[in-house]
């Protein structure tokens, strides 16, 4: 093949596989959702005889979060300090004739004057402190209806969409304001080993209130099978904010996960390959993602190593993942949110155990750029630890520390947090 032929392919794929997605999405729905809906026998025997009994049979839950989080830089603004409260208060209506609704409220405040840090979209602070993503809010975290069967379920609204680990689809639930979605989702099990997702995003609600919230045209189709051996999922998301400029990003992979039992021992195993396609009206990036983890847990302890590859196109563009819970991967002090130019390579270890009544887990990383150049190759290392400890059924509590030491022109961080937690 020429390389002209082949330049041309390259600019031609990504856009014959969004549209390739595009249909299989409408043609998913269009035999799922009709099969899905004949399954109206599958009621429960419990399901309420009017939407008033629906109503007065429902659900209330509340839940309380008080965080104290410290962040220490070597840099020029001031370390930072918060006190937080977070309370959600949700409620769940009964089930009549498959449908229920739900709705959910979030605030956050600051507690006793603690809030000496910055947020930089919702501007508080703007520029004196490092930051520290929880900012003052009330605000509908989630409201949809829901029709459910034994087979399958559909939420129209507001609601929390996660896929797989979190790695591309996640709800941010660290933070204060959790990520949420708007838009349409369906999850049709045909059988017990089959699953598959979608949704339609007409808006992303981002943890910073509603000063970073995007509105959307975003695709997401997971398909999963449960296997003897382990969980295979292939995935299409096709993301793209609704601003009229032409910002398509389109994620296509692969993940394979399971474990096995020989003797007194576990082990546990993961592959996922991924490839990304970043296109605008001025350039076009190709990165591709992958990641490997290999465990093991025996008396108690579990061991894990991981490979994971955020891939660069030619140290112009990194892979990346803006949907997903970001904090729970390439360290908890948050240095590598969003991903470099020149790509991220993350080698981990991790141990956990039980200590004390608690839960104990400690991780170390070590960073380097996907490529290397003259300025960025070494991205430094961190290590995180993290203890647990579950009072009762309705209180915990916890601590959390991350050291980050940069390399490559990034920051060492310093970051610490305690916890009380109690639902009800």
């Amino acid at each position: 093949m020429s390389l002209l032929a082949s330049q041309s392919l390259g600019k031609v794929m990504p856009k014959i596989r969004e549209k390739t997605m595009k249909t299989l999405a409408k043609k998913t729905l269009n035999v799922a959702v009709p099969l899905a809906l004949l399954n109206v026998s599958t009621m429960s025997a419990n399901a309420a005889e009017s939407v008033t009994e629906a109503m007065a049979n429902g659900t209330a839950k509340a839940n309380f979060l008080l965080r104290y989080e410290s962040v220490e830089q070597d840099n020029a603004v001031e370390d930072a300090s918060a006190l937080t409260l977070r309370t959600l208060l949700s409620y769940q209506s009964a089930s009549y004739k498959n449908f229920s609704a739900m709705i959910e409220v979030e605030d956050t405040r600051i507690v006793l004057g603690q809030g000496d840090y910055t947020v930089g979209p919702t501007g508080y602070n703007s520029g004196i402190y490092s930051v520290i993503a929880d900012p003052e809010h009330t605000e509908l975290d989630q409201g949809y209806l829901q029709y459910s069967t034994d087979e399958f379920t559909a939420k129209v609204g507001r609601q929390v969409i996660t896929m797989d680990n979190h790695r591309f689809i996640g709800h941010v639930g660290w933070r204060q304001d959790r990520q949420t979605f708007d838009g349409f989702s369906f999850d049709y099990s045909p059988v017990k080993a089959v699953s598959l997702k979608y949704a339609y995003l007409t808006q992303r609600n981002r943890i910073f209130a509603e000063a970073a919230d995007l509105d959307a045209k975003d695709h997401l189709i997971n398909a999963s099978y449960n296997s003897s051996v382990g969980k295979i999922t292939a995935y299409g998301y096709l993301l793209e904010v609704d601003n009229n400029v032409e910002n398509s990003l389109d994620t296509f992979g692969i993940r394979f996960s399971g474990n096995n039992v020989v003797g007194d021992t576990k082990l546990i195993y993961t592959a996922e390959y991924a490839t990304q396609s970043s296109d605008s009206a001025t350039t076009s990036f190709d990165a591709d993602y992958l990641m490997l983890e290999a465990g093991a847990v025996f008396s108690g302890v579990t061991a894990k190593i991981g490979y994971e590859v955020l891939g660069s196109d030619e140290g112009n563009y990194g892979f990346s993942t803006p949907l997903a819970t970001l904090h729970k991967f390439n360290g908890w002090a948050d240095i590598f949110l969003a991903t470099p130019a020149q790509g991220l390579v993350d080698l981990s270890v991790t141990l956990s155990g039980k200590l004390a009544g608690g839960s104990l887990t400690a991780t170390y990383h070590d960073f380097e750029a996907d490529e290397s150049t003259e300025l960025v190759d070494d991205l430094g290392s961190e290590i995180d630890l993290l203890y647990t400890y579950k009072v009762s059924a309705n209180y915990s509590m916890g601590i959390k520390y991350a050291n980050y030491s940069g390399e490559s022109g990034k920051t060492d961080t310093d970051k610490l947090w305690l916890w009380l937690g109690a639902k009800f």
